[in-house]
């Protein structure tokens, strides 16, 4: 045999005798696992079951107010789901884009490569989808409590109940300055459900709050979750509601549906949220029921809401530190009035430029916004007492409220002075811009047609002087102005380092 053949055999017989060695430490060790000694301890057994649940009074307890909290839940889902409708609106106009929210998910082939190339049949005016509330009837006729961005540019309006009935809708009336629109549909049928609307002045942050709507076209989901906070302001597009926020998931399609409390009563209309996504990341916002129990009355009776006007123009220069500094309102709530409507409701009561309203009616008046919202509920004819402060001193006045007319409000012709003023220390003004020894009050708007236009005032000049009187700071701007309001006006200004008068301005 050769020296290879040897060394082949020699290595195979060692080769087996390796895995021998394995297959025999592994019997025995099966063996003993199997059979352990009696000096052994045996290991427990474990068994992948649900572990009883330990019995108790209080275990007891908690789980019956459990099940009572979850009992209200479907209390709430039996008896408001059939309230809340789903809104499809098709846009009139040019077309823009195809309906966003959709029922079900995109084909897998679309996902990844995107959808095929349009036809042209597929350009239609834009469809949408939204939310609403059943909220009164009346004969035949029902009547739908939606979002203005919902349903205020419709052509075409379905209302879809939650048990699949449909009607054609049309629209009663909308409001963008609250951001809600009324809808109607003819039924014979008597089992129309009505939701009951509730008292939104008795929210408490960490109250229940329970969103139902459509999001993304899934009819009648129902999400909970709590009041988180109460009077926010800064709503989309100028609306001048003070939003319930609430962490109660809303989407895409919820616009329009309900926020209800525990008891199921609509406490909200849900409207929008604040989302880096677009879609809930916790932060929701709904309109106060409370904001919109007259107007559906100003829906049904006019086709529009009637807004009661003082006739002023609003200011958030009391935001500006410096400014709030100089006018002695540091820390106040209240609203600033900017300019005057001459012989607007304000006008004629003796309101000026530059008070700052606190109450209406004995009711505190915590911002410009709900300043808005507290006059424009009041019914025109009213005459309404207005608590303000003037130049330090606290002072009533009666004023009696007038209709709101757009035309009217605005023609800036006759919005008195037409200029918004800051102090020269606010940290939005650049200093070194500011001539070295200059003092007064800095020109921020100039409204068109306005009488500071008129005169020629500029975005940029820093009013020094008033009929020849110093203007020092803001506090003088407005407490000159208004001793010499009447008068024929002339501004003096610093305008790009030169004292310059400006035309004259008479009143009428």
């Amino acid at each position: 045999m050769s020296i290879v053949k040897k060394l082949h055999s020699r290595n195979f017989f060692i080769a087996n005798l390796v895995i021998l060695g394995i297959v025999i430490g592994f019997a025995l060790a099966f063996m003993f696992r199997a059979h352990p000694s009696s000096n052994s301890a045996s290991l427990p057994v474990i068994k992948a079951e649900t572990p009883p649940m330990i019995a108790g009074s209080d275990t007891e307890t908690d789980i019956v107010a459990a099940e009572s909290v979850q009992n209200a839940f479907r209390n709430i889902a039996k008896t408001v789901l059939p309230a809340v409708v789903e809104v499809d609106v098709v846009e009139g106009g040019q077309k823009t884009q195809q309906q966003q929210q959709q029922q079900t998910p995109e084909f897998p082939f679309n996902f990844f490569f995107g959808p095929d190339t349009p036809s042209p049949d597929q350009f239609q005016p834009e469809e949408g989808l939204g939310s609403g509330v059943i909220v009164r009837r009346s004969g035949k006729t029902v009547y739908v409590l939606t979002n203005n961005h919902v349903a205020g540019n419709a052509s075409k309006i379905t209302v879809k109940l939650s048990d699949g009935r449909e009607f054609e809708g049309s629209l009663v009336g909308a409001d963008d300055r609250k951001d809600v629109a009324l809808v109607k549909f003819e039924t014979d049928d008597t089992d129309i459900a009505i939701a009951k609307l509730g008292d939104s002045s008795k929210l408490q942050v960490g109250d229940w709050a329970i969103a139902l709507g459509s999001p993304y076209g899934y009819v009648s989901s129902v999400t909970t979750g709590i009041i988180s906070a109460l009077g926010r302001t800064g709503g989309p597009d100028g609306n001048i509601n003070d939003f319930i926020q609430t962490d109660a998931a809303i989407n895409k399609g919820n616009s329009g549906g309900a926020l209800v409390n525990i008891r199921g009563e609509v406490v909200g209309l849900n409207t929008w949220i604040a989302s880096p996504t677009g879609a809930s990341v916790g932060l929701g916002f709904a309109i106060p029921i409370n904001n919109i129990k007259g107007t559906i009355d100003d829906f049904i009776m006019n086709g529009a809401v009637k807004y009661g006007w003082l006739g002023v123009s609003l200011s958030n220069i009391t935001q500006d530190k410096a400014s709030a500094k100089e006018l002695g309102l540091e820390g106040k709530k209240g609203a600033f009035i900017g300019q005057v409507f001459l012989g607007g409701p304000a006008d004629k009561a003796g309101m000026l430029p530059g008070d700052f309203i606190t109450a209406v009616d004995g009711k505190t008046v915590q911002s410009t916004d709900e300043l808005i919202r507290v006059v424009g509920d009041i019914k025109a004819g009213t005459t309404a007492k207005f608590n303000l402060m003037r130049r330090g001193t606290p002072m009533t006045i009666s004023a009696k409220v007038d209709l709101r007319n757009n035309t009217v409000a605005s023609n800036n012709a006759n919005i008195f002075p037409g200029v918004t003023v800051i102090s020269l220390k606010s940290d939005s003004v650049d200093q070194k811009q500011i001539p070295s020894g200059v003092r007064g009050a800095l020109v921020v708007d100039v409204l068109a047609r306005s009488p500071a236009a008129t005169m020629g005032l500029r975005t940029g000049d820093i009013v020094t002087k008033i009929n020849g009187k110093s203007v020092n700071d803001i506090k003088d701007f407005y407490e000159t102005l208004a001793k010499e309001s009447g008068k024929k006006l002339v501004f003096t200004v610093n305008r790009d380092n030169q004292n310059i008068e400006t035309l004259a301005y008479v009143g009428k």
